[in-house]
């Protein structure tokens, strides 16, 4: 079984933004759902197929992002090792 992000599968709402409006319309018509209801998932289908650089750059930061954290991680876990071993000495 696949394991997926729930909110992929969440329906969006209009309002709120135009540009919002635009993205759900668009989708809407590339897509044509049965139940006109449009998804994360969908979206993110339609921009990986026609905007592809768009969602490239956002995952290539996010990978960066998380990167830096794990790395930032280990630093504090090595730090709070060294001292921890130097309050039992």
């Amino acid at each position: 079984m696949k394991n997926q992000n729930e909110n992929l599968l969440k329906e969006i709402t209009l309002g709120q933004t135009a540009l919002k409006e635009i993205i759900i319309n668009y989708v809407g018509d590339a897509t044509n759902p049965e139940d006109d209801a449009i998804t994360v998932e969908q979206v993110i289908d339609v921009f990986a197929e026609q905007f592809p650089e768009l969602l490239l750059a956002l995952a290539e930061e996010n990978w960066i992002n998380g990167y830096t954290q794990a790395l930032s991680d280990l630093d504090f876990t090595k730090k709070d090792e060294e001292l921890h071993k130097t309050e039992k000495e």
